[in-house]
C-alpha cells in the first residue's frame, strides 16, 4: 500500500503530472508498493522545458560568483538535512543506512562545493595576436537548456554528478530520474528551489516514454545520460536527428588484474569490497577478476572467503554490506547469468537468491571462466564476481581489453614498472593501482568504446557543459 506520493518539480514548484496519472514505486527490500510518483507525459515535458528556456535568459547571464554562492548554499542545505536525505535514498534503493551515510552522503555535498568553486575559475586561452592588427580571445559560455536522465543504481549521486557542473556552467536543466528510484531526485530538486530561480532546475518523473520525450524535445541543446549501453545508443540516435550535443556515461565491465606478487589477503578484501558495494550495481564495480596462474587457486579461496564476510540484508540490518537488487527484472537477469554458467566454470561461493521477499542475492564468486563466456563479456550488474586465470602480462592485457566496454579498471601488483605499463595500455577511462572504486571531485570519470564519452566530475566535467566561442577584434588604424 502506497504511503506517500512524490512530485515533479517544475518552474520552482512541486506539482503532479498534468494528467494526474501516477505509477507504483516498489520497495526492493519487500517487493511491495510503498509510494507513487507522477507518470509524466509530453505536456509535462513541454512545461518543464518552457520553464527552463525562460529561466536561461537570466541564469545564463549570472556571474560565476552568483552561481558559486547558490551551489555552496545547496551543499550546506544537504549537510543540514543529510539524515532525511539518507533515509529517503535508502528506503527507495534498499541501500544500508549506515554505509550509505558514511560512503555516499559526504560526497553529495562535496561535489556541490567543488563545482561551486570551479564555477569561478573556468578559463580559456589567453588573449593574443595570431594575425597582424587583430587580438583573439576565447569565451566559455553555457550551452543553454540541458536534458538529463539518471539511473537507479545511485539516484542521488548521479543526479548531483549531472546537475552540479551544468548549474556551475550557467545552464538550466530538465532531469528525469529512473522510474524505480524517483524519491531522492524529487527531494533534492525541492531543496534546490530555495537557492535557484524558478525554472533553473526542473524534475519530471515517469517511464521510458517520458525519457524519450525529454531526449527528442526540440528545446535542449545537450542531452546527458547515465545508463545502459542500449539506452545510450537510443539517446545518441535520437539526438543525432537534431544535432544535439550528447554526454554519455554507460555500462562497464571493469577488469581487475591481479599479479602473483600482490598481497593475496589484502587484495582479495579490497576487490570483494569494490565488487559487492551497492550489490555490484555499479558500472565500475570490480567484478571481472583476472588472476595470474601462480596464485590463482589460493586467491579464489581468499576472494570467496572475503565475499562471504560482506553479507546482504535490509537497510537497517546490523552488519549489512549491501542491499537488494533494484527490481525484479534485475534479480532475474543476475540469477539467469549465474544459472547459465558453462560446464567448465564453477561457483566458489553464493550463486542463489536470498530469501523469498525482496530482491536479495548472495555474494557470489564464479571461477574457471573463459574470455568468450557470456559472464565475462556482458555486464551482470549484480553481486557476482568472475575469475579468469592468466599466464603473463601480455595475456592479461589482451583479456582485460577484450570487451566492448572501456570505463574502469585496476591493477594489483608490487612491481612499479608493471603498474605503469599496464596503466598506459589498459583501454579504460579510469585505471586504479592497488585499489578500486574511490572517486574524488577533482578527478574526471568517463569511459571509452561502448562505455560512452564525456567526463563527469573535475574541471573536465564542467567544461563539457560549456561551449567555446572565438572573438577577434581588429585594432589597426
Amino acid at each position: 500500500m502506497a504511503d506517500q506520493t512524490f512530485k515533479n518539480v517544475v518552474n520552482g514548484e512541486p506539482v503532479d503530472s498534468v494528467s494526474g496519472e501516477t505509477y507504483d514505486v516498489i520497495d526492493p527490500t519487500t517487493g511491495e508498493v510503498y509510494a507513487r510518483a507522477p507518470l509524466s507525459g509530453q505536456e509535462d515535458v513541454d512545461r518543464a522545458y518552457a520553464a527552463a528556456g525562460a529561466a536561461f535568459e537570466a541564469w545564463g547571464d549570472t556571474t560565476p560568483q552568483d552561481r558559486s554562492n547558490a551551489l555552496l548554499k545547496i551543499a550546506a542545505a544537504i549537510e543540514e538535512r543529510v539524515e532525511e536525505i539518507n533515509a529517503v535514498e535508502c528506503r527507495d534503493t534498499g541501500k544500508p543506512l549506515g554505509l550509505t551515510m558514511a560512503e555516499e552522503m559526504p560526497y553529495a555535498s562535496d561535489h556541490f562545493k567543488f563545482f561551486g568553486g570551479a564555477a569561478r575559475i573556468l578559463e580559456g586561452r589567453s588573449a593574443g595576436e595570431y594575425m597582424a592588427d587583430h587580438t583573439s580571445w576565447v569565451r566559455r559560455e553555457p550551452i543553454g537548456v540541458v536534458g538529463q536522465v539518471t539511473p537507479w543504481n545511485y539516484p542521488l549521486m548521479m543526479m548531483i554528478w549531472k546537475i552540479a557542473p551544468a548549474l556551475a556552467g550557467g545552464n538550466t536543466i530538465v532531469l528525469k530520474p529512473s522510474d524505480t528510484t524517483p524519491a531522492s531526485s524529487s527531494l533534492l530538486a525541492e531543496i534546490c528551489q530555495e537557492f535557484l530561480p524558478p525554472g533553473v532546475l526542473n524534475v519530471v518523473c515517469g517511464d521510458r516514454d517520458t525519457g524519450r520525450a525529454l531526449v527528442a524535445h526540440k528545446t535542449p541543446q545537450m542531452v546527458a545520460i547515465t545508463g545502459s549501453v542500449r539506452a545510450g545508443m537510443e539517446v545518441a540516435a535520437s539526438a543525432a536527428s537534431d544535432l544535439k550535443r550528447v554526454h554519455l556515461e554507460l555500462g562497464g565491465k571493469a577488469p581487475v588484474v591481479v599479479f602473483d606478487d600482490a598481497d593475496i589477503a589484502r587484495t582479495a578484501e579490497g576487490i570483494a569490497g569494490a565488487g559487492l558495494f551497492n550489490a555490484g550495481q555499479d558500472c565500475t564495480a570490480a567484478t571481472r577478476v583476472l588472476v595470474q596462474e601462480g596464485i590463482h587457486d589460493e586467491f579464489v579461496a581468499a576472494l570467496a572467503e572475503a565475499a562471504r564476510g560482506m553479507p546482504t540484508g535490509a537497510p537497517d540490518d546490523e552488519g549489512t554490506y549491501y542491499g537488494p537488487l533494484n527490481n525484479a527484472h534485475q534479480l532475474e537477469r543476475v540469477a539467469g547469468m549465474v544459472d547459465r554458467l558453462p560446464d567448465h566454470a564453477s561457483v566458489a561461493t553464493g550463486g542463489t537468491r536470498q530469501g523469498e521477499r525482496g530482491y536479495f542475492y548472495e555474494p557470489t564468486v564464479l571461477s574457471g571462466l573463459r574470455q568468450d563466456d557470456e559472464q565475462v563479456q556482458d555486464e551482470i550488474f549484480g553481486p557476482v564476481m568472475t575469475v579468469q586465470k592468466f599466464t603473463d602480462e601480455a595475456e592479461a592485457l589482451r583479456w582485460a581489453n577484450g570487451v566492448q566496454y572501456g570505463l574502469a579498471s585496476s591493477v594489483w601488483t608490487e612491481n612499479h614498472g608493471r603498474a605503469l605499463r599496464m596503466s598506459r595500455k589498459l583501454d579504460f577511462g579510469v585505471v586504479w593501482i592497488n585499489t578500486h572504486i574511490p572517486f574524488v571531485s577533482e578527478m574526471p570519470h568517463g569511459g571509452f568504446k561502448h562505455s560512452g564519452y564525456g567526463k563527469d566530475l573535475s574541471m573536465y566535467g564542467l567544461e563539457d557543459y560549456t561551449r567555446v566561442k572565438h572573438v577577434m577584434s581588429y585594432f589597426g588604424e
